[in-house]
């Protein structure tokens, strides 16, 4: 039996869903899953049983998306940092993750995990994959801007989070997704994990659309600067050219046009060709990482 879609939600669920879906919904959600811990010492558990009703929380949680229409969930599963705590609750953890994960790939479902992950480390690399583009001549130095950047992200290939929810009262984003998060509804929700709702998700859900035209609206603008920015780059790289050929600053219209469509052309040509470079480079990595633990 499936375990996402393991039982249905209550006539009242289905109703308040029902109405939640009529406002503007949010794709994408990120959930830092905090609280595992506290909530084993809540309950007089060992801490592994903690992390375990955690796991059911995030299949419980994804049926719940599932019925919500959220095309997409991202969690934070374990930190770089976590790796400080003892080896025994970290073996355990790792032991548990496996099992968990392993049954929820043979959902086919819609998860991302982020695993000792922190975002600083993914800007960074995100930063060394350019440079290393340029230093191999796949780039030029004024191909590399914050649009580049997003496409050497670990999660290139999602949209960035609509919504942010952390658990258990804490209030700081503990190196989560910060690039992607800019312009993300963040939920901050004093519930432990284990102990999540339902209803703390539909009210989760009505704080971002509450919020909604203001998010909408700083995105756009955001996304209107970049472009502005863009162009400003690709006038000034015509301007020089057509002074190299001795046209006066202005140049001719007809000639500038021309210079502007090869630029961006060429541009996007170099652009293509990095990001498949840095795609056989990953592969490549995690290949021979594959063989060196097995």
């Amino acid at each position: 039996m499936s375990w996402i879609r393991e039982g249905e939600l209550t006539i009242l669920e289905r109703f308040c869903a029902n109405i939640i879906k009529a406002g503007p919904m949010p794709k994408h959600v990120a959930f830092i899953m905090d609280g595992n811990r506290r909530y084993a010492q809540k309950c007089h558990v060992e801490r592994q049983q903690g992390h375990s009703q955690g796991f059911d929380k995030l299949a419980q949680t994804l049926r719940w998306c599932l019925n919500l229409g959220i095309r997409e969930v991202t969690v934070y599963a374990f930190s770089i940092e976590n790796f400080k705590r003892s080896k025994e609750e970290v073996d355990g953890l790792m032991d548990l993750a496996r099992q968990k994960f392993s049954r929820l790939l043979e959902e086919q479902c819609f998860l991302n995990v982020c695993f000792a992950y922190t975002s600083r480390h993914e800007i960074s690399n995100a930063v060394r994959e350019m440079a290393w583009g340029v230093e191999q001549g796949l780039l030029e130095p004024s191909d590399v801007s914050e649009s580049l950047l997003d496409k050497c992200l670990y999660t290139n290939n999602s949209p960035d989070p609509d919504l942010l929810i952390r658990t258990s009262g804490e209030v700081r984003l503990s190196d989560f997704l910060l690039w992607q998060t800019s312009h993300s509804c963040l939920v901050f929700q004093s519930v432990l994990w284990p102990e999540y709702s339902f209803w703390n998700l539909c009210e989760a859900i009505l704080r971002f659309q509450m919020n909604y035209s203001a998010l909408q609206k700083a995105r756009d603008s955001y996304m209107e600067e970049r472009r502005r920015q863009q162009m400003e780059r690709d006038q000034a790289y015509v301007t020089k050219k057509l002074q190299q050929e001795g046209f006066a600053s202005h140049g001719d219209s007809r000639r500038r046009r021309t210079l502007l469509q090869k630029c961006t052309a060429m541009r996007e040509e170099r652009i293509q060709g990095f990001l498949q470079a840095l795609e056989h480079k990953r592969v490549d990595f995690f290949e021979r990482l594959c063989m060196v633990s097995a």
